[in-house]
């Protein structure tokens, strides 16, 4: 350290004690200690500077784990795999003669939900849920004069437009406060409804009319379309993941059929019923 940074009564007591060599000895130990001790003071004002709160930097806070307020509603988004149940005639005549399967009617679905709050347990929902199955196929017995496989593509597209009841099977958090709401970290919930759905049946390629005694290939597009009500109920649970956002695990149940149009008038209502496996995020407001 410096000598100018030593207290005035310290060069002093050196400029005193230092006129006589008698007492030089005796200098360097009382200026020794007198650093050591000036040196104790600094580092003991350092210390209660940490610890004087003014002077400590803000910490950052870490937000809230609840809401102000119950929530008012929902906003969720779901992807589905549609299991089709595929149950009525026309399904299994082409089956039957071309090489599909019950389970290549089965495909991805997507649905969004808004939710809004009529009860602590209970929220009114209305959804939109779109899907989309396709599948190649050939028939199973015959072929063309080339001895060539006689192909087609089959396509079952459907869009239902939904109301829903959701009930919690517990409540789904608890007051705090006047304002302060904490959401329960999973909710068990059960529901149904109903709505209308818009289905689209299509075939497109090369087909033989079996039903005609001479077998001809021919290339054509059947196409059965229309809207028809629906019926639904599920089940499922939400997992809290941070503050407003949810993940939801469900499983859906939907039942509708519909008469088919020209192209298949031989054969009875097209089964469109079909159980859903969903996965999905709901964000509160």
């Amino acid at each position: 350290m410096a000598s100018a940074a030593l207290p005035a009564w310290v060069h002093a007591a050196g400029a005193i004690t230092g006129r006589d060599r008698r007492f030089r000895p005796m200098t360097t130990v009382f200026i020794a200690l007198c650093v050591v001790l000036a040196g104790g003071g600094v580092a003991a004002a350092g210390a209660a500077d940490q610890n004087d709160p003014s002077t400590v930097p803000p910490q950052t806070r870490s937000a809230p784990d609840f809401l102000f307020g119950e929530p008012r509603g929902s906003i969720g988004v779901r992807a589905s795999w549609v299991f089709a149940r595929a149950g009525s005639d026309l399904f299994e005549f082409v089956q039957k003669q071309l090489t599909i399967d019950e389970r290549d009617f089965d495909g991805p679905a997507l649905a969004v939900d808004v939710g809004f709050a009529a009860s602590p347990r209970m929220d009114v929902l209305f959804g939109f849920e779109f899907s989309d199955a396709r599948t190649t196929s050939e028939y199973r017995d015959y072929v063309d004069n080339n001895r060539r496989p006689i192909t087609q593509e089959t396509e079952l597209r459907e869009a239902n437009v939904s109301g829903s009841v959701r009930i919690a099977l517990m409540r789904r958090g608890r007051s705090v406060s006047r304002l302060a709401w904490i959401p329960r970290r999973a909710t068990p919930y059960a529901g149904a409804g109903g709505g209308v759905l818009w289905y689209r049946f299509e075939q497109r390629g090369d087909f033989i009319d079996v039903f005609a005694q001479r077998l001809t290939v021919f290339r054509d597009r059947l196409t059965s379309q229309g809207w028809t009500p629906s019926a639904h109920a599920f089940g499922g649970v939400d997992v809290r993941l941070y503050r407003r956002l949810f993940a939801a695990v469900e499983g859906r149940y939907l039942w509708a059929s519909a008469p088919l149009e020209r192209s298949f008038e031989r054969f009875d209502p097209i089964d469109l019923a079909g159980f859903r496996l969903t996965a999905g995020i709901n964000v509160l407001f």
